[in-house]
């Protein structure tokens, strides 16, 4: 995986774990579920880019 793919993806998956977290606190769904869409968001990357380092390896 690339530096920089990796770090965005990491950067989406932390962004949405804490807007999930400050969702709940506040008792706020949609920013709950934003946060979890941010987190599939980063998850998405991070398979994608997975994906393109088997292909590179073979």
């Amino acid at each position: 995986m690339s530096g920089t793919e990796k770090t965005k993806a990491q950067a989406e998956q932390a962004k949405g774990k804490a807007k999930e977290a400050m969702g709940r606190m506040v008792g706020n769904e949609r920013m709950t579920a934003d946060g979890h869409a941010d987190q599939a968001k980063g998850n998405a990357r991070q398979a994608k880019e997975d994906v393109k380092d088997t292909f590179r390896r073979h």
